[in-house]
């Protein structure tokens, strides 16, 4: 399988994909439009919000000549078809959101057992990207999380790589949760005996998991042991 774990998907300041560094151009090489795509709902109770979110994606990528012969959402709705909905897909697009939520969803469904015999191509956003790790790093987000004592913080994922990523960087390096710093007060100390990739919206992560191979591709940062480097 195929993968590309970006950052964020969509520029919605914009309504554009995040393409800076070409991945449409580079899926293209190696899948056929127009194609059958699955879109894997970060928040699988909030139906609505999820269909209205998965179609701004498919418009979207339209406009880059990825062009959809149709699409399947899996949410809570559509669980009980998990098997039929990943067989019936060439592409799968997990998307952004609650980190958690999305984890626990794909613990329910039992997602990474029917991704073994997957020959398409894996796209995460965000929370997708995260979660598409062997060990997730679920950083701390909404208020109370940070101070509840229950709050797990690493969670095992879907084992497309070993990369535990944290995207949007830019955006939270400077937030506060629950009156701590969330990048000083709690992501670095958390690093402690761990490697994360703190990439910026636009970079992504290209693997394939038959050939074995994986690179970053874009503007990212590494920090490990409390270390921090570009």
């Amino acid at each position: 399988m195929k993968y590309y774990l970006c950052s964020s998907l969509v520029d919605y300041s914009k309504m554009e994909l995040h393409n800076e560094y070409h991945w449409v151009e580079n899926l293209l090489k190696h899948l056929h439009f127009p194609c059958h795509a699955l879109l894997v709902a970060s928040s699988p109770d909030e139906i609505e919000k999820t269909r209205r979110y998965a179609q701004e994606i498919v418009d979207v990528m339209e406009k880059y000549g990825l062009s959809l012969s149709g699409f399947d959402i899996l949410d809570r709705n559509s669980a009980r078809c998990t098997k039929e909905l990943i067989d019936k897909a060439n592409m799968i697009v997990a998307m952004g959101g609650h980190v958690p939520t999305q984890n626990s969803f794909f613990q329910e469904i039992d997602l990474k057992k029917h991704l073994q015999e997957f020959r398409g191509i894996w796209i995460g956003s965000s929370a997708g990207s995260m979660n598409s790790a062997t060990l997730v790093y679920a950083q701390p987000e909404l208020e109370g999380e940070v101070i509840d004592s229950t709050y797990q913080r690493f969670v095992p994922g879907l084992g497309l790589t070993e990369k535990m990523i944290l995207p949007h960087y830019s955006s939270w390096k400077n937030e506060v949760v629950d009156g701590y710093r969330l990048l000083e007060d709690i992501t670095y100390p958390d690093s402690q005996g761990h490697t994360f990739y703190l990439m910026e919206d636009g970079s992504y992560v290209l693997g394939d998991t038959e050939e074995k191979i994986e690179e970053v591709i874009g503007n990212y940062y590494v920090l490990r042991d409390g270390v921090i480097v570009q």
